[in-house]
């Protein structure tokens, strides 16, 4: 998105964290850090966010992350948000939905006043408006305190707020990806999904060859964040495709991913390929089925290659997601992150030998071609 805005003529600075400084100036933008309260490494949530690996995943570990993870470092934000904004009078500010630090320029006066503010919509919406406050009353309580020391006052619950605050809400998926609902404001709107990024200089491996051979094809990941453990999806899928006609391959999407194999296998099956990052916009084109934790963006790019998909997700907003694979047809959720064997081959049987999985996936990527994400937020900022 934002090489897109250089490429058309926008000046553009990116405020984020530090690790993220080269992608921001390759991409033709000035970088601004934000301020180290603010600034934690998603790789090592336990390290930023002591206690949290501790709570069972669902309702507690979701509190605690709207209290700490997004809540707590809203001051930060916004100040950085301002002080940058005082050097740099941009027209439009763009954020994902979950840096709240955004929500007080939105509070704080009317358009026209300040920048237009254009949030995007990179996790699931929540399924109606209020959903989930009766359970996250300590959680809300707890963010209102935050915003108003930022002097503003949060006007509904805070997932609500995320859509409803901002000028424009532009959720990175389409309708046929969503539940129907009837409450959504006019400031919401279904763009599609972003693009993938170019998949740069990547040295394919020997077994490369053999993705192009007469037999069905099985990736498997727990992408980049919740990949620490991967005797959740990873591992199980070995085990149960072991000795079928199906080349699996494992993306562990992480360094020492394919060797912490072994060291759990022992013997790996003769029909696994193991590696650790691996272009997806290269390797799903040849992918029969994704078996994935169901991250927002995993689901979607194996989507606009029109792969079909099994979903293990259990941690953050993944059982949503999971619950959209299965509702729109394109794939089968295992309503677990940690499914036995028997659970797991049969989801796997039934996609492979269910020709309406992959039909109704391709008709997903169709729907996806019918969308610009980067024309629609262009237009905005125009």
């Amino acid at each position: 998105m934002t090489a897109d805005l250089v490429r058309r003529g926008h000046e553009v600075v990116v405020l984020t964290g530090v690790r993220y400084r080269g992608r921001a100036e390759a991409a033709g933008a000035r970088f601004a850090p934000l301020p180290e309260p603010a600034d934690y490494d998603e790789r090592q949530m336990d390290r930023a966010f002591p206690g949290r690996s501790l709570l069972p995943p669902g309702p507690a570990q979701i509190g605690f992350d709207i209290k700490h993870v997004f809540g707590d470092p809203v001051p930060a934000q916004y100040e950085a948000l301002r002080r940058l904004l005082d050097g740099f009078p941009a027209t439009t500010v763009i954020s994902d939905s979950l840096f709240l630090g955004a929500l007080p320029l939105s509070l704080s006066s009317g358009p026209g006043t300040r920048p237009a503010t254009v949030s995007l919509g990179i996790s699931p919406p929540p399924p109606s408006f209020g959903w989930g406050a009766e359970v996250h009353q300590d959680a809300q309580q707890h963010v209102e305190k935050v915003f108003e020391s930022v002097g503003v006052a949060l006007p509904g619950f805070v997932l609500s707020s995320l859509i409803a605050v901002p000028d424009h809400f532009l959720q990175l998926t389409v309708p046929e990806f969503e539940l129907p609902r009837d409450d959504l404001p006019g400031s919401f709107r279904f763009v599609g999904p972003l693009p993938a990024p170019p998949a740069g200089v990547f040295e394919r491996p020997s077994w490369w060859g053999e993705l192009s051979r007469d037999r069905p094809v099985v990736v498997v990941t727990q992408g980049t964040f919740a990949n620490v453990d991967l005797e959740e999806l990873v591992i199980p899928t070995l085990r149960v495709l072991a000795g079928s006609d199906a080349l699996v391959v494992a993306a562990t999407a992480r360094p020492g991913g394919p060797e912490e194999v072994h060291r759990i296998m022992g013997n790996v099956p003769a029909n696994a390929r193991l590696a650790g990052f691996v272009p997806f916009e290269l390797l799903l084109p040849f992918a029969d089925v994704l078996v994935t934790n169901g991250g927002y963006g995993g689901v979607h790019t194996a989507l606009r290659h029109g792969v079909p998909l099994v979903v293990g997700g259990a941690t953050e907003d993944k059982p949503m997601i999971a619950a959209r694979v299965a509702w729109s047809g394109a794939g089968v959720d295992l309503e677990t992150g940690r499914p036995d064997d028997a659970t797991l081959r049969a989801a796997l049987d039934a996609v492979l030998s269910t020709p309406s999985f992959r039909a109704r996936a391709r008709e997903l990527r169709a729907a996806f071609e019918h969308h610009d994400a980067l024309e629609s937020i262009s237009a905005l900022v125009a």
